[in-house]
């Protein structure tokens, strides 16, 4: 539980360093968004995929 715990604070860590130099996270590029008239549909495909992969490797060194 401590390892857990440790490696969490670590990615919250880095996470909020990276929003707060300014990284677009949310607005990469092949992210969609589609505006018509009042109707604004947004889709993060990119951030979806970026995401999924770094948990992904985050799972696999928490297994070892």
């Amino acid at each position: 539980m401590p390892r857990l715990l440790i490696i969490a604070g670590a990615v919250l860590m880095g996470l909020g360093l990276l929003l707060w130099a300014g990284f677009p996270v949310g607005r990469l590029p092949g992210d969609f968004v589609v505006r018509k008239g009042p109707v604004t549909f947004y889709f993060p495909l990119v951030t979806s995929i970026l995401i999924s992969i770094l948990l992904t490797l985050l799972l696999m060194f928490l297994r070892r």
